[in-house]
């Protein structure tokens, strides 16, 4: 027998400010949730922090692509002028290195980008055309212009919809809905 109901995602709550989220956040971190996000119309200070969000791998993504680019543009012009097709011009070397300086660097550059963005999309799921946050009507009124909401979700193993309500609504949240699925 299949269920037609929506199935629960988490929990969103509304508080007043910033500094409401952020501590919210890290009482939540404290408590043991893993599986949450916040959500707010501009930066905060300490949120990430608060959020406990692992470093970012898009560094070394970004760092990976310039080698792998600087190396693959040095040695692709010394296989064309020294192995592939040596040619004697006035009798320089074949493997003129400072000849090869403008491709290798910009094959650099055009590597490390590639690798950036692929990585960006990578860890953030991007594009994500949908996210079931976007079914809480407060949520969609409020979330980029003045609402400051703290999202747990169902899956985290220390959830359980009345006491995590409990929680929220002790820590100061204004509103708190039920996201669906």
């Amino acid at each position: 027998m299949k269920n037609n109901f929506p199935k629960t995602f988490g929990l969103l709550a509304r508080f007043p400010d910033s500094e409401s989220l952020v501590r919210a956040a890290e009482q939540f971190s404290q408590a043991g949730y893993r599986h949450m996000d916040a959500y707010a119309p501009f930066p905060v200070e300490g949120l990430s922090d608060a959020l406990r969000c692992k470093s970012s791998k898009v560094p070394l993504a970004v760092l990976a692509g310039g080698i792998i680019g600087g190396v693959l543009g040095y040695f692709m012009q010394y296989f064309a002028t020294v192995i592939h097709l040596p040619i004697n011009i006035g009798g320089r070397p074949h493997d003129s290195f400072l000849a090869y300086i403008p491709i290798t660097f910009e094959l650099t550059i055009l590597l490390a980008a590639f690798g950036g963005v692929l990585a960006l999309f990578l860890a953030t799921g991007f594009p994500q055309p949908y996210h079931p946050v976007f079914n809480v009507e407060d949520f969609q009124k409020h979330g980029s212009q003045d609402g400051f909401y703290l999202g747990i979700e169902a899956r985290d193993p220390k959830y359980e919809t009345i006491e995590t309500r409990k929680l929220l609504r002790n820590l100061g949240a204004t509103q708190i809905s039920e996201i669906k699925a």
